[in-house]
């Protein structure tokens, strides 16, 4: 097949575009050298002093330990759930299919403070009858969490099973296979991409949940973004600054790592 090659003025103009997009990114790179208590930019001295705080402050490694242990808790669970909902649509075809999909998808549609709110009574709610899974605990925050979640991870399995050819699923069930071995044997082998991408997508999304997380935490349940934005709120920490080119590097470490890994195995 031919191949086609952007001319110059379209790398010229894709060149543009990414600076454009990238230049707020790489301006907090100097602001968090800078020696001032404040978010500004050095005047001439430079300073590593808001990265070792992060090393010395034990608030953020508490948060960031925090953030990771409900990521993967709300992933974990919000994954195993579109999974199920997506496998029982899937195989068994109910007759309200565009419903029930339509009902599980609400949390992507109703605006974040609406959810935030409700999801505020109901776990003030829980309080009064656990106080393992209520308000301002790390596993009620997971669970909120993985309400957020869920509806992206359906989605993104819910397209892997359209692409999967429906005859494999007909013929292990002419075969004798069980509801259980059609869909741990059969099915989910061969979506197992999208499976891994909607827990991927799902930590993410818990990761930088920030808008929930205000609603239904205090003082125990302090995530990483919740810590942030009171440094952003209380003392314009710089240190913020500095955390953010930490995870800009790791972002970008991971995004040319699963480029590599892509290449290669286009070139096996």
């Amino acid at each position: 097949m031919p191949t086609y090659r952007p001319g110059p003025v379209s790398l010229a103009l894709a060149v543009l575009v990414a600076l454009f997009l990238l230049l707020p990114l790489l301006a907090v790179i100097p602001v968090s050298l800078t020696p001032s208590r404040m978010l500004t930019m050095p005047t001439g001295e430079l300073s590593l002093r808001h990265y070792r705080s992060l090393i010395e402050d034990p608030r953020w490694l508490d948060s960031i330990l925090l953030s990771i242990r409900i990521g993967v808790v709300s992933s974990l669970l919000s994954t195993t759930l579109a999974l199920t909902f997506s496998l029982g649509v899937w195989m068994f075809q109910p007759r309200f299919t565009a419903a029930l999909v339509g009902f599980v998808l609400l949390p992507m549609v109703v605006p974040p403070v609406v959810s935030a709110v409700t999801l505020y009574f109901l776990l003030t709610s829980v309080s009064g009858i656990s106080s393992i899974f209520g308000y301002d605990t790390w596993l009620g925050v997971a669970m909120a969490h993985s309400v957020m979640t869920v509806p992206f991870a359906t989605v993104l399995i819910l397209v892997s099973l359209s692409q999967l050819d429906r005859r494999i699923d007909l013929a292990a069930r002419g075969l004798g296979a069980s509801v259980w071995e059609r869909a741990t044997r059969i099915i989910m082998p061969n979506i197992k991409f999208g499976i891994v991408t909607a827990a991927l997508l799902s930590f993410v999304l818990s990761w930088e949940e920030i808008g929930v997380t205000l609603f239904i935490t205090s003082v125990n349940a302090i995530t990483l973004p919740r810590l942030m934005w009171m440094g952003l709120r209380d003392n314009i920490d710089p240190a913020i600054a500095a955390l953010s080119v930490i995870l800009i590097i790791i972002t970008v470490l991971v995004l040319v790592v699963r480029s590599v890994v892509t290449r290669r195995r286009a070139a096996a």
